[in-house]
């Protein structure tokens, strides 16, 4: 439940305390080729802990090559094993990049990483991190049932002139970068926000939308860095992700410091 301002807090600013439900934590202001750091950050990251990037570089590429392998399946049953594969990849990959957020963390504390303590990374949060990993496949659900709406705007006829593909087209590529737009937004820096500080899903997402929004330009590089990445993978019949995967998992913890406001900041 939604905190309920106290009178003496009118008076008393530090009664305010950090566990307050649904807030917003400031962000820093970015600049646009920011994100070029953290991926160089990243890689350092990448080349100083091989076994942890190798084991959870291997998750990936596990995962998107069983997806691969399943879109070259039989056409007539691809609806039926796809959609449930993409969803089941949206629930397992936010919990494998927890791990890669813990090994940079480590690092960044003077610590030596562990591929065991990176793993326990996983239950730090786990009712918010659940909760979120769930809300990201049901934006998955209703993505792809938009689409299969929008389907009907596709032309009948085969052969059909270009300028009855507009509609589908126009329409179909607006919904699909609102709704990308959208998740990409609430999920940039949310869970290792839920990690670091223990935070519940709704500040995380509000933290995460605001510095967003605040730092447009980084944040479109950002996501094209992003796509690059998850392109490469795929076109690569999932082999790419070995490498892309980790890569950008120590990247964005990299930008989730730079973007988020410490703790200690006014």
């Amino acid at each position: 439940m939604p905190r309920t301002v106290q009178p003496g807090d009118l008076h008393s600013p530090k009664k305010q305390n950090h566990t307050e439900y649904a807030r917003t934590i400031d962000c820093n202001t970015l600049s646009v080729s920011a994100p070029l750091h953290w991926l160089s950050l990243g890689l350092h990251d990448f080349i100083r802990m091989p076994i942890i990037s190798m084991f959870y570089g291997a998750c990936f590429t596990a995962a998107a090559v069983a997806i691969v392998l399943l879109l070259q399946w039989q056409v007539t049953l691809s609806h039926l094993v796809v959609m449930p594969a993409l969803i089941v990849y949206m629930l397992i990959g936010p919990f494998l990049a927890l791990g890669l957020y813990d090994a940079s963390w480590e690092r960044e504390k003077g610590h030596s990483p562990s591929l065991l303590h990176s793993m326990k990374a996983i239950g730090r949060n786990s009712t918010s991190q659940w909760a979120f990993a769930v809300m990201l496949a049901v934006a998955m659900i209703f993505w792809m049932r938009i689409a299969a709406l929008l389907h009907a705007l596709y032309p009948s006829v085969q052969g059909a002139p270009l300028h009855e593909f507009a509609p589908f087209l126009i329409i179909g590529s607006a919904v699909g970068l609102f709704l990308a737009c959208a998740i990409f937004s609430i999920s940039a820096f949310s869970l290792p926000l839920m990690m670091e500080r223990r935070v519940d899903v709704m500040t995380a997402i509000f933290s995460s939308f605001n510095a967003v929004k605040n730092n447009i330009g980084a944040m479109v590089v950002w996501a094209a860095l992003i796509a690059g990445g998850v392109l490469i993978g795929f076109a690569t019949y999932g082999v790419g992700m070995f490498f892309t995967m980790p890569l950008l998992g120590y990247a964005t913890w990299h930008g989730y410091h730079a973007a988020i406001k410490k703790k200690h900041t006014p």
